[in-house]
């Protein structure tokens, strides 16, 4: 079994769920958003199941350090994607595709909790 993780490596919560997803013996292919930015397509993908209140990390330091006109943009769809690519780090992590099914923010993927 084989996992697709979205994030940044330095995350505590991308590191959680790595562990989590090792120890279940699923094998991860990792995406690095800084190395590789953030797959538009998916993104609108991540958006229409989630809700744009639910993908952007509001209370995350990239937020919090964007001024009030940046976060702004986050309003509309339009913007706020445009904004989630420009700075990935404001993206829920991790985002995990696990057999067919998408989680965002979750840490935990023992049996039962997946």
């Amino acid at each position: 079994m084989t996992a697709k993780v979205y994030g940044i490596p330095n995350c505590d919560s991308v590191k959680k769920a790595i562990s989590s997803l090792k120890s279940n013996d699923v094998e991860i292919v990792f995406h690095d958003f800084k190395k590789h930015g953030v797959p538009a397509l998916l993104l609108d993908e991540w958006i229409s199941t989630f809700g744009l209140d639910k993908v952007i990390n509001r209370k995350g330091t990239t937020w919090r350090g964007l001024d009030e006109s940046l976060q702004g943009k986050a309003r509309s769809p339009e913007g706020a994607k445009a904004l989630l690519l420009e700075y990935p780090s404001i993206i829920k992590r991790p985002v995990v595709e696990l057999n067919g099914v998408l989680t965002i923010g979750q840490t935990d993927f023992s049996q039962g909790n997946s």
